[in-house]
């Protein structure tokens, strides 16, 4: 049994102009601890279906397994990382920040700050625990978001765009970051970009999704030896294939 089962998930929408069909009879699996990443056009309902995982919508069709069991709604299995900064608590500091989930557990003080400490130590801002979200970069609250869902321990860690808002310098930093804190974790990640670049850098797998009513084109496993060299020639050949998938010819930056 695979870790998580995507079976046949549909989404329709009521608007004023009539139902609209956002994800449409989408189907694919994830094995323990692989990094999977959903790439598609604009609309095409990569961030929908992500919502449904993560339990904030439920589908009209079809169902998700996570080990096993239905997912019904949100859960603590699930740690989430949004694109927009604003997702971190202003009042709250870096340290404050990341013990939110396990305040949420019932954690002890004191458990809760070491456990906070640790993760804020993977994503290397160890230096700034004290720090309130407008002392910090976009890409340093972005790690802190990262570290905010790791440090209650989810099965599962799924992530919405989190580093299209930043400049290109800070995203590739971020991306390095990433990949590291997935090998020493080996969480089960899902990772929504329209990014075909930092999709062939981060996964073990690609699923492709096609224009509106979003579904699963295709799924490309990505054979390349970590750390990867994005100016590799096959690391090229991995953007040009995915870019064929979605009718684009020129590689990302």
């Amino acid at each position: 049994m695979s870790h998580i089962e995507v079976r046949d998930v549909s989404l329709v929408y009521d608007t004023p102009a009539g139902r609209v069909t956002g994800v449409q009879d989408a189907n694919f699996n994830m094995e323990e601890s692989e990094f999977l990443c959903l790439v598609g056009p604009s609309g095409c309902g990569k961030s929908t279906l992500l919502n449904i995982i993560a339990g904030f919508l439920a589908p009209t069709g079809g169902e998700i397994r996570i080990g096993g069991k239905v997912v019904t709604g949100h859960g603590m299995d699930r740690g989430v990382v949004f694109q927009d900064f604003a997702q971190l608590f202003p009042w709250r500091t870096a340290l404050g920040n990341v013990e939110f989930g396990l305040e949420m557990k019932g954690i002890g003080k004191a458990e809760r700050e070491e456990i906070a400490l640790e993760q804020l130590k993977l994503v290397k801002l160890e230096k700034f625990v004290r720090s309130y979200p407008h002392h910090l970069s976009g890409g340093m609250q972005q790690r802190v978001a990262i570290a905010r869902a790791l440090a209650y321990n989810p099965a599962v860690l799924l992530m919405d765009e989190p580093f299209a808002a930043l400049d290109a310098l800070t995203r590739d930093d971020m991306q390095r970051l990433l990949a590291d804190v997935w090998r020493e974790t080996r969480k089960t990640v899902i990772y929504v970009t329209h990014n075909v670049a930092e999709a062939v850098y981060l996964a073990d797998r690609v699923v492709v999704m096609t224009p509106h009513p979003g579904t699963v084109k295709i799924e490309v496993p990505v054979s390349l030896a970590r750390p990867r060299d994005p100016l590799s020639v096959d690391f090229l050949d991995y953007q040009k294939q995915l870019l064929r998938q979605l009718g684009q010819e020129t590689p990302q930056a």
